[in-house]
């Protein structure tokens, strides 16, 4: 596809993400002799007593417990999408991509929440969000934005698709998931804020850079 090689960084993200779930099951299950509640490291709302200033950063690296898919799904994610990315921006570009992503992610869930729990009364302030969703979808719309007409397969059903195509799809699918309020256990405007901050990110540098 592109001369296939893992990154540096995607390398460090993968393990990161990977040691962070590990050791959140291993302090949440007190089989360390210890107990830790690893909610404390996911992003709580700002009204709620539960919230954390470093929780904006390490909600990106946290995985919820209930399952392994969330975490399957994100790492297959950056495994695929973010070694091109990398090697295009640069690593160090790349990283601030990344992170900021998961910055855009937060800031549209949090701007939603606060919607859904003053004035539409469908939301609770003591939820929780983690994962690297919001990133990973920054990854998406920067894949779909700087290779468009590569194609990529689709899951379900076993299909190839151009990436600018399948990127949008996604898009779709979040925003309808987000106003009908499909699995109320998904952050779907998160991933709106990582896509939609990513993308801008990428216009401008194709604007500023001529080229990237």
């Amino acid at each position: 596809m592109f001369g296939y090689q893992l990154t540096d960084v995607v390398k460090n993200l993968m393990l990161i993400n990977v040691v962070m779930y590990v050791g959140s099951m291993l302090v949440g299950s007190g089989a360390l002799g210890f107990r830790i509640d690893p909610g404390v490291l996911a992003l709580h709302y700002p009204g709620s007593a539960d919230f954390k200033p470093f929780q904006i950063i390490t909600h990106m690296f946290m995985h919820d417990q209930a399952g392994i898919m969330h975490i399957a799904f994100n790492m297959f994610s950056l495994f695929m999408f973010g070694p091109p990315i990398e090697q295009r921006l640069g690593p160090k570009r790349f990283f601030f991509y990344y992170i900021a992503c998961g910055f855009g992610a937060f800031l549209l869930h949090l701007a939603v929440l606060y919607v859904e729990i003053n004035h539409l009364g469908t939301a609770s302030p003591n939820a929780a969000m983690w994962g690297a969703s919001g990133a990973i979808f920054g990854l998406l719309a920067a894949f779909g934005m700087l290779y468009p007409n590569q194609k990529v397969m689709l899951l379900i059903p076993p299909i190839p698709m151009k990436a600018k195509y399948f990127v949008l799809l996604f898009g779709v699918i979040e925003l309808y998931g987000g106003v009908r309020g499909y699995g109320s256990n998904i952050a779907h405007f998160a991933h709106l804020g990582g896509a939609i901050c990513g993308a801008l990110f990428i216009l401008y540098w194709k604007k500023t850079e001529g080229g990237i």
